[in-house]
């Protein structure tokens, strides 16, 4: 079975989406089982995931994590079977959803280096996986012809 370009990079997208949850749900539930979380030689996991920048507005990031892959998921899910039910706003939204995930990724890795002094695996896997998503979703969409048809529905 030939899959166009388009498909494909949105099946990339759903897929990479699901890895996401399952990366966000591992440290969740590392978190609330208060057990080890075990990463590569040379990172600090634990007490990365545990510190003070663990939570943004008082909700802990991996929850943000889940919603957002969760979202992602479901979305290219219906852009994969059903391209015609999604609207042209919703692929705009998408778009700046993967911008805000990747910029607040950055801020968050950007903390384990600069303020943590700490890394963590688990988080720069979500980082590289949010990045990948941005970037195929600007691959499959050109983002200036989305930003005109969102305009001219006003």
């Amino acid at each position: 079975m030939l899959f166009s370009n388009e498909v494909l990079l949105r099946i990339i997208i759903f897929i990479l989406g699901l890895c996401g949850f399952m990366v966000a749900k591992h440290i969740r539930n590392h978190k609330t089982k208060n057990t080890p979380l075990v990463c590569l030689v040379g990172f600090d996991c634990h007490n990365v995931v545990h510190s003070d920048y663990s939570k943004f507005l008082g909700i802990p990031v991996e929850l943000f994590g889940m919603i957002y892959y969760s979202f992602i998921s479901i979305a290219y899910f219906f852009l994969i079977f059903m391209p015609s039910a999604v609207s042209l706003s919703l692929i705009f939204y998408l778009i700046v959803m993967s911008l805000v995930a990747l910029l607040f990724s950055i801020y968050l890795i950007t903390i384990q280096i600069f303020i943590l002094k700490k890394g963590c695996s688990w988080c720069i896997v979500s980082a590289i996986i949010s990045s990948l998503i941005f970037g195929l979703a600007m691959l499959n969409y050109n983002f200036y012809s989305l930003v005109g048809g969102i305009y001219n529905l006003f």
